[in-house]
């Protein structure tokens, strides 16, 4: 089993749960499909023989849904986004652990490998989105992980990089990317 892991933070897709501004835009049904294609698509895409992949699923009773690809799995557990990303880090094990997110269409293989490159020679790395959040978010457990991690974080507003670098590691940086929150995201940079 690879050294490296790439945990996709994903919540089942069921309508109504995932993507709320997205659904309100296009409808439950349509914004919970989108969301099942692209964990599908990120397993099969992002899957390499240098990583493994683990998809942290939400909510915790999800974790056997048939509509979740199969993969390794691991539960989010309690708490806001913050919360669950931690936990992801702190059972993880030692070693480079690259955490993303299911809507940035543009997120790639090579995007992973050079995460895990910077993780390599840096105290922590992250993937700026360009609505002032981010895609990625990388560490190496061998470390202790900032008991601080995400406190504070203003989640879902453009504040949450800025606010993350307050809690993490000096990091460097991955190439900025967009994500999915709104019809007009989907339009702009679907798949």
């Amino acid at each position: 089993m690879a050294a490296h892991t790439l945990v996709i933070m994903c919540k089942e897709p069921r309508p109504g749960l995932v993507k709320t501004r997205l659904a309100a835009d296009i409808g439950a049904l349509p914004a919970a499909h989108w969301v099942r294609r692209r964990i599908a698509t990120m397993v099969r895409t992002l899957a390499h023989e240098r990583w493994t992949v683990v998809l942290a699923v939400a909510p915790d009773r999800a974790m056997t849904s048939a509509l979740i690809p199969h993969a390794l799995r691991i539960p989010q557990g309690p708490g806001n986004l913050g919360d669950r990303m931690a936990r992801a880090f702190r059972v993880a094990r030692p070693g480079p652990v690259l955490v993303v997110g299911t809507d940035i269409p543009g997120l790639t293989r090579d995007h992973v490998a050079r995460g895990f490159e910077l993780i390599a020679r840096h105290k922590a790395v992250l993937g700026p989105a360009s609505d002032g959040g981010f895609w990625a978010i990388g560490l190496d457990t061998r470390r202790p992980i900032p008991a601080n991690l995400f406190q504070g974080v203003r989640w879902s507003t453009e504040n949450a990089l800025s606010d993350t670098l307050a809690t993490c590691p000096p990091p460097a940086y991955l190439p900025l990317l967009d994500d999915v929150d709104t019809a007009s995201d989907l339009a702009r940079l679907s798949d």
